[in-house]
C-alpha cells in the first residue's frame, strides 16, 4: 500500500511555511504522492448553508463547504509548480482538476510544462465539478449541464496535444486546427490519469477502459465500498469487452480525513461520515488493513478542515509511516 498527502490548502488559514514543512516530511517519510486540491470561490450562500447542492453532491453533507466565504486558502493548481521545485522525489498532483474551469487546450499545455518542471513526478487527476456556484465564478456556468462530456474531450485533448507533434481537435469545447503545442512532457504517453468518479461504476469503467486511465479516485470510501467499486468496475470493464483490468498498473484511492486521537472514536459505520482514519493508532491499524484487504491501493490522507492544526498532523505522520505501516504491511 502506497500512502499520499492531501495537503490542507483549502483551509481558513494555512500558510505556505505549514504547507512546505508537509510536504517535506512527506518526501523524507517516503510518500508516494503530495495532492493538492481545486477550489476556486467558497460562495457567501456557504456560510448560511444555502447552496444548491450539499458538498460534494453527497447527501449526508450539509448545503456547506468547510471552509468559510471569509477563509484564506490557497489555489491548488499554481502549488504544484511550487512543490516542483521544492521536492526530489515525491510525485506531485490535484485531486481533481475540474476540467469545465480550464480550455483543455490550455490545460494540455500547461501540465506537459509542469511534467518537466517536476522531472517527471507529475500525477493529472481529472473530474467535473458540482457546484453551480463555482462554475458561475469560473465563467463556466454554461458548461454545468455538460460538465461530464467537458472531461472526456479534456482527456481527449490531452492526450492528443501530449502523444503527437501536431494535433488538433473538433468538439464542442475545444475546436482547434492543426497546431503544435510546444514541450512534451517528460513522462511518455503523458502524466498518469486519475478519474474521480463517486457515483457511477459504470462511466467510471468507460472511462478506464477508453482511455487508460491509472487510477480512480473516491472521497471517505470504507473498505466495502471499495471493494464494490472494484468489483462493480471490474465487472464493467469484461462486459464492455476491454482487456483492461484492476490489477496491473492501476490505483484504487480515496481522499480520507485523517488524524490519530488518545482516546478511540466511534467507529459506527455512518457513510461518508464514518471515523476511518479518525481513530487511536490501533483503529487506524486495523482499518487500514481492512483497506488492504478490500484492494485499496492508495489512501489520500486528508487532515481534517479544522481542529488539528498542521504540527499534530506532522506528528500524526510520523506515528504512522514508522508505527503503523510495518503492522499493516505484514498483514
Amino acid at each position: 500500500m502506497k500512502l499520499a498527502l492531501y495537503l490542507p490548502n483549502f483551509r481558513d488559514e494555512v500558510t505556505v511555511q505549514e504547507l512546505r514543512d508537509l510536504t517535506a516530511l512527506a518526501e523524507e517519510l517516503d510518500f508516494d504522492s503530495v495532492w493538492t486540491l481545486d477550489r476556486i470561490v467558497v460562495p457567501e450562500a456557504s456560510d448560511r448553508q444555502e447552496l444548491q447542492y450539499s458538498f460534494g453532491m453527497m447527501e449526508q453533507f450539509p448545503k456547506q463547504l468547510p471552509v468559510s466565504a471569509h477563509g484564506k486558502w490557497f489555489q491548488g493548481f499554481p502549488l504544484i509548480p511550487w512543490l516542483a521545485g521544492i521536492t526530489s522525489k515525491v510525485r506531485l498532483g490535484m485531486s481533481i482538476i475540474d476540467t469545465p474551469y480550464r480550455a483543455p487546450g490550455v490545460l494540455a499545455t500547461e501540465l506537459a510544462t509542469i511534467d518537466h518542471l517536476a522531472g517527471g513526478r507529475l500525477n493529472v487527476g481529472v473530474g467535473s465539478g458540482w457546484m453551480p456556484e463555482e462554475f458561475a465564478a469560473a465563467s463556466a456556468a454554461h458548461i454545468f449541464p455538460k460538465r461530464h462530456k467537458h472531461v472526456r474531450e479534456s482527456i481527449e485533448v490531452m492526450q492528443g496535444i501530449w502523444n503527437n507533434e501536431l494535433f488538433e481537435y473538433h468538439g464542442e469545447f475545444a475546436d482547434f486546427d492543426s497546431c503544435g503545442f510546444g514541450a512534451k512532457p517528460l513522462q511518455a504517453g503523458g502524466p498518469p490519469i486519475y478519474f474521480s468518479g463517486l457515483k457511477d461504476p459504470k462511466r467510471s469503467a468507460a472511462r478506464i477502459a477508453k482511455y487508460g486511465l491509472s487510477g480512480w479516485i473516491g472521497i471517505q470510501d470504507t473498505p466495502e465500498e471499495i471493494t464494490r467499486w472494484k468489483s462493480e468496475i471490474g465487472r464493467e470493464l469484461q462486459e464492455m469487452g476491454s482487456d483492461r483490468t484492476l490489477d496491473d498498473g492501476f490505483d484504487m484511492c480515496s481522499m480520507i480525513w485523517f488524524a490519530i486521537t488518545d482516546e478511540p472514536t466511534d467507529q459506527t459505520p455512518n457513510g461518508k461520515l464514518s471515523n476511518l482514519l479518525v481513530g487511536t493508532a490501533d483503529q487506524i491499524t486495523d482499518n487500514l488493513k481492512r483497506y488492504k484487504d478490500a484492494g485499496m491501493d492508495m489512501p489520500l490522507l486528508w487532515p481534517p478542515f479544522q481542529g488539528v492544526p498542521v504540527s499534530k498532523t506532522l506528528d500524526d505522520m510520523k506515528v504512522l509511516v514508522n508505527d503503523i505501516m510495518p503492522k499493516v504491511n505484514a498483514s
